[in-house]
């Protein structure tokens, strides 16, 4: 879904789409949509700026992805609402150095004529992700020496400490 600004000058756009697992491009061959992904709400061009968007919504998606502990698979559910304004780049790019307050240092870019849910829900899904994803709290990775999962089966290996010399 694509918002122009010649539309949103008019009226706030009002969504309610499903992406179908695979859509959206996360630019991570280890990051997939599990199932769909449903977002709902509206866009609108804010009042008194030069060509801001706002949009403003709701999203549902699990995402999997390896663990980073034992690198099984780990599902991460992201359901959130979301407030995200995006200025047209011409704005950032004028080549002078400028001082950003907070608000500012939060805010999107879009080029061109207008602004693509798909490309705006991708980068929020990603944001969204934890540091570390594990596949439950008390996952106890591999082993370091034989590579071994030990959620599955014990090892007796003994882990050396190294001279720090």
């Amino acid at each position: 879904m694509f918002f122009s600004i010649r539309d949103l000058e008019l009226r706030k756009i009002p969504f309610d789409v499903e992406f179908p697992a695979g859509k959206i491009d996360f630019l991570d061959p280890e990051l997939k949509q599990n199932g769909i992904l449903r977002a709902a709400g509206q866009a609108e061009l804010l009042s008194n700026t030069l060509g801001e968007i706002g949009i403003r919504g709701h999203l549902r998606v699990v995402i999997d992805t390896p663990c980073d502990r034992c690198l099984e698979s780990a599902s991460f559910t992201i359901d959130s609402d979301f407030d995200l304004n995006y200025s047209p780049a011409e704005m950032a790019t004028s080549g002078e150095e400028i001082e950003l307050d907070e608000d500012e240092a939060e805010m999107g870019f879009y080029e061109g004529d207008g602004l693509d849910l798909a490309e705006v829900l991708r980068e929020f899904i990603l944001l969204q992700l934890p540091m570390q994803i594990v596949c439950r709290q008390d996952c106890k990775g591999i082993c370091p020496v034989c590579g071994e999962n030990r959620n599955t089966a014990a090892c007796d290996c003994r882990i050396h400490p190294g001279d720090d010399r």
